[in-house]
């Protein structure tokens, strides 16, 4: 499968490596790329940029028939709180955008800087929350964070998001606000 990452920040260079390194054919591309031209020649889209950004990109390519990733946690621009939540999720708004392609939910409460590493913390690995209302991409997604070391733990559907984004923010305040630093992340446990 091809891969196209949307963005080459922190999170989408770091999701390159760790997906090249498992072997995978992927490639991050910045703003100023022809995102019509890397969607077209990808099976799996990932989306590593800003919520905000979500309108526009919807508009540079056709998505159809791809499975889709959304990473991003919508966070308002002075990062204190998100800008959607609960009722809806940045990954039900880009849905909307983006019709004939089937959105996933995943990644979004993974630090960038776990990605050079192992994806382990105290030996374990870190968990990543797939969510998506269609079965066949959710496996896929979850195969595929298995493949770079993540532990894949099922969402639910789409809708699930909703919980998912401020799970994201949570980490993100636990992080970088109350001083826990970027060695961390959430884990669900299960017996």
């Amino acid at each position: 499968m091809t891969i196209a990452i949307i963005g080459n920040g922190n999170i989408g260079s770091g999701l390159a490596g760790a997906l090249s390194k498992a072997g995978h054919d992927v490639a991050a591309y910045d703003k100023d790329a022809d995102l019509a031209q890397a969607v077209k020649g990808a099976d799996i889209v990932i989306l590593a940029t800003p919520f905000g950004a979500a309108e526009d990109i919807a508009k540079a390519a056709d998505f159809a028939g791809k499975i889709v990733v959304d990473v991003s946690n919508p966070m308002t621009a002075d990062m204190s709180g998100l800008s959607v939540g609960l009722t809806t999720s940045a990954a039900e708004d880009i849905a909307a955008l983006l019709p004939g392609a089937t959105l996933v939910k995943a990644f979004n409460t993974v630090f960038a800087g776990h990605y050079g590493g192992d994806l382990t913390l105290n030996g374990a690995p870190i968990q990543t929350f797939v969510a998506s209302d269609d079965d066949a991409a959710k496996d896929t997604i979850t195969k595929l964070a298995a493949s770079i070391g993540l532990e894949p733990i099922n969402a639910g559907p789409l809708k699930n998001a909703r919980y998912l984004e401020p799970l994201g923010f949570l980490n993100i305040q636990f992080g970088f606000v109350l001083g826990l630093g970027g060695n961390i992340a959430p884990k669900w446990q299960i017996t």
